[in-house]
């Protein structure tokens, strides 16, 4: 995927070295230095961090329990009533899938972590956005590439040719 990236980026620049004769201004940023050296950026991580805290906290006190119920199975297991062990042994494993809903809940694909990085980076990652397209305009450049992604952060309108290409193709 991110050689994908390079030779996109590099066919891009290509076009926009063979357009720089018509007068074309491209600038690049690295939108990784701009997400760690910015100041919002650690208001934010600590906020994260807090957050992530508090889910360990969670599951430490979720294992422990589990670890408890554990052990007195193990210590006691000859002194219990059948009865009395099927309990425990049931609590044990309502403990475990606790524990284990836990932490696929918060951890898993679509877990309470990657929301939360996602709530707190995307307002920043926005900010960022609107600050190059800002300055971009200001200063007059027709692109703007990410070093750190490969993506093209800003463009002029006129300069996208989708519609001429759909003409073409269309007209085929």
């Amino acid at each position: 995927m991110l050689l994908r990236k390079k030779i996109l980026l590099l066919l891009f620049l290509l076009a926009c070295i063979s357009n720089a004769a018509d007068g074309m201004r491209i600038a690049h940023v690295d939108s990784k230095l701009i997400f760690e050296g910015y100041k919002g950026t650690r208001k934010a991580q600590e906020e994260y961090d807090r957050q992530v805290a508090k889910w360990e906290q969670q599951a430490n006190l979720l294992q422990k329990e589990l670890g408890f119920v554990k052990e007195r199975l193990d210590k006691q297991s000859l002194m219990l009533s059948e009865e009395q062990k099927r309990e425990l042994e049931a609590e044990y494993a309502r403990r475990d899938t606790e524990l284990k809903n836990f932490i696929e809940k918060i951890y898993g694909r679509n877990g309470e972590l990657l929301k939360e990085n996602e709530k707190v980076s995307s307002p920043i990652i926005a900010l960022i956005k609107k600050a190059v397209t800002e300055i971009a305009l200001g200063e007059g450049y027709d692109y703007v590439l990410d070093r750190a992604t490969g993506a093209v952060l800003f463009w002029k309108n006129e300069n996208d040719l989708t519609q001429k290409v759909l003409d073409y193709l269309n007209s085929r």
